[in-house]
């Protein structure tokens, strides 16, 4: 006779590539080995553990002494270790190659380091494509577990998701487990008795009914307030009390067992899918509330009810739409694996450069930089920098992999680049990597620094999400999005302040026409005026190469006030130089035209009020950290340097003097298991003139953007 009810616990451990190294510690400390010493003390507890790559290779360097506790228990058969994808990727936004390249590189790692079998992976973020079931077997995964969401999706019934299922696609077929989302919300934030609660409604409902729990580790620990109310309060020792005396009824089961030992209830094929809230973030604000309200509405109309599980929001695929910093990551890792994939292909590259490189481009493909919901997500500057650090490094890599050592030539590829149907450029000179956009601005939208492994235009946009009314609501009234029962947590005062909205890309060479008594407040504010319609306007781009250089040429026939004229920028790079000059030049200019012009720089990855990170004039005299607004009259020089990265920048203007340059920060608002806080994401930099043509109708100036390590540099 079986139990009453089969219970699988899984808990999924987390940190991101390039977070800081004390998150990592205390999150070891709050909550993962306190959750493994609770293990020991209750050992007819059984549970499955996913830790994932970032976290155990951390794990491994700082506390080898937790991952040996971990395998002793895993060879008790008290916890099943779960693997997963290498470094954590959503799946779906991976080439097959690379999935079952990251699935069966952990698997290895893990039966080595653990000296377990590996069966089962915990899929990030539970985004689900039906393309991956194949990519998944082909790989040795014989199941993973998805979320009650993913299974209703499919027009599956409450009473059908107390077992597991099989799904198929190409002829293979993989174990799949529903996680209760009733179970998330209760355990740790209601009580230990309504867990029980709903295992004993399930018994009743069916003898040998399988529920399932699978959620994030750092729930337990991490989260605000949940250490205390974890292991100080003692929620979950009392929750694994309760388990133990209900050992007659219920049977604590690790994954593994239950697809050895019942048969799965029949195959299923689940639509592309994640987790409820993740459904509902990937949409813009309006839709996002609108989605929310109508799936609230629904469940509580009983005309409506049946019909309520098919509301859901969108693909997470569209983060990429929502965050366009999201697609520039995306489509960076994608030109390097595609680059991996031929030099691997090709079968004369060194294998050891290949496989450090498989590693660099993996870490590059760590989700967390790649999104935004409840956590900081794509939010984070130093999250986004690890990105690109590890796909600067990768390229690399692959550069000496073909025996040529690190790239010192020249070279332009026009390409879309992007997958927008639209043609970029992108600038290789050796100590440089230049992404143009002649599409959006002819803006310089990615930066390369290679000696430094440093994306200089890891930015991102000021834009509205549907969190920030709340912000504006202040205090008191914000609910947290972790309990909805409690307030919002304002991590600073005045957060209201920073709520704004850039009507175009925080990146370099954006073209801004104004008033000509245009407040310096409303343009960093994003308030301005815009007159011209250069800043997002497509220009016609053209590419001079020789064997020492690259001049790309942009051109936009354009107006501003409605007066045309034509505004070209001629950038060139030379072969091993450490500067980028740009020629402005504008032509059709009417008698009397005169107007605003600004050209904005933004500087990404250097941090604002930090030691060692400071702007300097043009004698090298420090003029303010930063994040310093200065409006800085008749000034043709500003330095910035950031002795932490090794950046010493200097822009200087020759030839028309502008009236001044304007430097100020970009800080966004965000919302993360904390409560809301400000970012500080860039610094703009912003020489600018007022334009007047002389008897020709013609305007000309020349700016010079030369970076170099500071170590070399004195």
């Amino acid at each position: 006779m079986p139990p009453a009810v089969r219970f699988v616990f899984v808990i999924h451990d987390h940190q991101p590539i390039g977070n800081f190294d004390g998150v990592y510690e205390q999150a070891w400390k709050d909550a993962y080995q306190p959750l493994l010493d609770l293990l020991q003390r209750h050992p007819g507890i059984r549970v499955a553990i996913h830790t994932s790559g970032p976290l155990a290779e951390w794990l491994d360097a700082h506390h080898p002494e937790y991952l040996d506790q971990l395998a002793r228990l895993a060879d008790e058969r008290q916890i099943e270790i779960v693997g997963g994808a290498f470094y954590e990727p959503v799946l779906a936004m991976l080439p097959p190659r690379d999935r079952v390249s990251q699935i069966r590189r952990y698997a290895t790692w893990l039966e080595r380091r653990l000296k377990t079998r590996v069966s089962g992976m915990w899929l990030a973020e539970r985004v689900w494509d039906p393309g991956m079931a194949a990519d998944l077997a082909r790989a040795g995964v014989e199941w993973t577990i998805l979320d009650d969401t993913h299974f209703k999706a499919a027009g599956l019934a409450d009473e059908q998701l107390d077992c597991h299922w099989l799904t198929e696609g190409d002829g293979a077929t993989l174990a799949v487990f529903p996680v209760s989302e009733r179970l998330r919300y209760v355990i740790p934030f209601g009580t230990p008795e309504e867990a029980i609660d709903h295992l004993r409604t399930l018994a009743a409902r069916r003898h040998g009914a399988l529920a399932v729990f699978g959620d994030d580790g750092e729930k337990f620990g991490v989260w605000p307030d949940t250490h205390r109310t974890c292991f100080e309060e003692g929620w979950l020792e009392r929750l694994f009390t309760l388990l133990e005396a209900s050992a007659d009824w219920v049977e604590m089961c690790l994954p593994s067992e239950i697809v050895r030992q019942v048969p799965p209830a029949g195959t299923v094929w689940l639509p592309e899918c994640s987790y409820r809230e993740m459904t509902e973030w990937v949409l813009p604000p309006e839709a996002q509330g609108a989605c929310v309200r109508a799936r609230v509405g629904a469940a509580a109309d009983p005309r409506l009810a049946a019909v309520a599980p098919f509301i859901r929001g969108g693909s997470w695929r569209n983060f990429r739409l929502r965050y366009p910093e999201a697609n520039e990551m995306y489509a960076r890792a994608m030109a390097v694996s595609a680059r991996l994939e031929g030099m691997r292909g090709a079968g004369d590259a060194d294998p050891d450069f290949l496989e450090r490189a498989t590693t660099a481009l993996h870490r590059g493909q760590c989700n967390c930089a790649y999104w935004h919901g409840a956590f900081g997500g794509i939010y984070l500057p130093h999250l986004r920098n690890a990105v690109y650090s590890q796909l600067i490094e990768a390229d690399t890599l692959l550069d000496r992999a073909g025996g040529g050592g690190e790239r010192t030539g020249i070279e332009a590829v026009v390409r879309d680049w992007d997958f927008d149907g639209r043609t970029e450029i992108r600038v290789s000179n050796g100590p440089f990597d230049a992404w143009f956009a002649p599409a959006r601005g002819g803006i310089l939208y990615e930066l390369d620094l290679r000696d430094q492994r440093h994306n200089l235009l890891a930015t991102l946009d000021r834009r509205p999400e549907a969190y920030h009314a709340e912000v504006l609501a202040g205090p008191g009234v914000a609910r947290s999005i972790i309990d909805a029962s409690q307030p919002a947590k304002f991590k600073e005062e005045g957060l209201e302040r920073f709520v704004r909205h850039d009507p175009s890309r925080r990146k370099m060479l954006v073209d801004h026409f104004w008033d000509v008594e245009v407040d310096p407040v409303a343009v960093a504010d994003g308030t301005a005026m815009e007159r011209g319609d250069f800043a997002n306007g497509a220009y016609e781009a053209a590419v001079r190469q020789s064997d020492s250089r690259v001049e790309v040429v942009l051109a936009r026939a354009g107006n501003a006030w409605g007066i045309p004229f034509t505004l070209g920028k001629t950038v060139t790079l030379a072969a091993g130089g450490r500067t980028i000059d740009i020629a402005y030049r504008i032509e059709g200019l009417p008698a009397g035209f005169r107007q605003h012009l600004a050209v904005e720089f933004n500087f990404a990855g250097m941090p604002a009020d930090a030691p060692g990170r400071v702007f300097r004039d043009g004698a090298a005299r420090p003029l303010g950290h930063l994040g310093t607004r200065l409006d800085l009259v008749g000034a043709t020089t500003i330095g910035l340097v950031d002795d932490w990265v090794d950046i010493d920048a200097r822009l200087a203007v020759s030839g028309t003097l502008p009236t001044g340059i304007w430097t100020f920060p970009i800080r966004t608002v965000s919302q993360s298991e904390g409560g809301f806080e400000s970012v500080h994401q860039s610094v703009v930099v912003m020489p600018h003139w007022i334009v007047e043509g002389n008897h020709a109708g013609v305007w000309e100036t020349t700016l010079s953007l030369a970076i170099d390590r500071l170590s070399t540099s004195g």
